[in-house]
């Protein structure tokens, strides 16, 4: 009994031994298990990591051949534009152009109204034609109207040209209307293409709601002399925002303003290059007519308005139609530009020229100051102490009230004119403007 407890014994040791040696061997097998796990997490970790780079490079060059194609698109489209407008020059035998050097382009900006750009057309090309070479006749629209683009077409004795846009119109502020946004962008597209493309020195800009007087281009022929000659001129414009019937009488007669009139205006290639690199996202007229942007430049405005606008319908004009558009008299008399002489709005004469005109008129003073000018005869002026009062006392008279930066409409060193009830003038003069025009007898105001 003794020798098998022993036996017992000593088989228990080798027993021990052996299972010690297994969990030693699944200690080290579960060891080098663990640490594979963790380098097969560890190289998934990285192979997902270098995926995501990998994805997220793939969607970069995705946007990347989405922007090329879209350049692509719209380089194709300018091409396709080109050879059109090329294929039109050599079909309507106007390629002859490039060997003359025109006064300017005249461009007819437009939209989504066919009937309007037809009414223009007819009025320009009623003038025009006989003197196409000196005014080449552009129309551009802005989008894809088919009526338009058909109406235009059909003319033979112009070139048609598109602003398709495919940006989106960001606004600045709420409730804006994006249109003001897609006018500017136009209005730049156009310019850059007639001075830059097509590299003319001048362009003369109209809208789809106009109709142009018989002396229309003999005025701005004329002007562009002045344009050339004295920089000190920005600009220059067949519209005068007071030109209604009753505040106008000589078709001769021409003025320098601080304030940009537009509706029919003409600028240099010169101009351009200043403005197109800051052109503004939107309200480009009321941009223009910064003091910032002025630069110490005037325009030149005729008394009796070379255009007519005739946009009562699609435009949120209202009220402003009846009141200041529709009684604006267009100019009926042919006058011979080239005989006139317009030394005296040259800068170094014209100060002192408009001096002496508004020192000859007769000072009156007082609140009833309108009565009073509707019963003296001769030129009259009446000073305005400021904004508030200028505002009432034009309100009383009938002619536009509003300010752009502290500048009146249609004024020249703070002094508005118009004619008033007969042939006499009315200076509404400012409480600076006798000092900055020289006149010393400010006290007789």
């Amino acid at each position: 009994m003794r020798r098998m407890g022993c036996d017992y014994r000593c088989l228990l040791i080798p027993a021990a031994l052996a299972f010690f040696y297994i969990q030693m061997r699944l200690f080290v097998t579960q060891s080098e298990y663990e640490d594979r796990l963790a380098a097969a997490i560890e190289s998934e970790n990285h192979c997902t990591s270098q995926s995501r780079l990998l994805i997220d490079q793939i969607s970069i060059q995705q946007g990347t051949i989405v922007s090329l194609q879209e350049q692509n698109k719209r380089q194709s489209e300018e091409c396709r534009q080109l050879k059109a407008l090329l294929e039109d020059l050599e079909r309507k035998g106007l390629k002859k152009l490039v060997d003359k050097v025109p006064v300017a382009a005249v461009v007819i900006m437009a939209c989504n109204r066919a009937d309007y750009l037809e009414r223009t057309i007819e009025s320009v090309l009623k003038y025009q034609s006989s003197i196409a070479s000196k005014y080449p006749l552009f129309v551009s629209q802005d989008g894809t109207d088919p009526n338009v683009k058909s109406k235009a077409m059909s003319y033979d004795q112009l070139m048609y040209i598109q602003h398709l846009d495919s940006e989106p119109v960001h606004t600045e502020r709420p409730g804006e209307l994006i249109a003001y946004y897609k006018i500017a962008r136009h209005y730049k597209w156009a310019m850059d293409q007639l001075f830059y493309k097509h590299n003319f020195s001048r362009v003369i800009i109209l809208e789809d709601d106009m109709e142009i007087a018989p002396d229309f281009f003999d005025y701005f022929e004329a002007a562009a002399a002045l344009l050339d000659k004295d920089k000190s001129i920005m600009a220059v414009s067949s519209w005068n925002d007071n030109g209604q019937k009753q505040f106008v009488h000589d078709p001769y007669e021409l003025y320098r303003s601080d304030f940009f009139p537009g509706l029919g205006w003409m600028l240099t290639k010169s101009i351009w290059d200043e403005l197109s690199p800051k052109w503004p996202k939107a309200y480009w007229d009321d941009w223009l007519r910064l003091k910032e942007n002025h630069k110490g430049r005037q325009f030149i405005r005729p008394e009796v308005c070379r255009t007519y606008n005739f946009g009562e319908h699609g435009s949120s004009l209202g009220q402003f139609f009846q009141q200041y558009l529709q009684p604006i008299k267009l100019n009926d008399v042919k006058v011979d530009w080239k005989s006139r002489d317009l030394s005296y709005l040259m800068k170094d004469k014209y100060t002192k020229h408009f001096a002496d005109i508004v020192r000859k008129a007769k000072p009156i003073q007082g609140t009833d100051a309108v009565l009073k000018a509707s019963n003296i005869e001769g030129d009259v002026r009446i000073q305005y102490k400021d904004q508030p009062d200028f505002e009432r006392i034009a309100r009383q008279l009938g002619i536009f009230q509003e300010w752009k930066d502290g500048i009146p409409r249609t004024s020249f060193k703070g002094v508005v004119v118009f004619r008033y009830q007969t042939t006499r003038r009315v200076f509404l003069v400012g409480p600076d403007s006798l000092r900055q025009l020289g006149i010393k007898d400010a006290r007789n105001i």
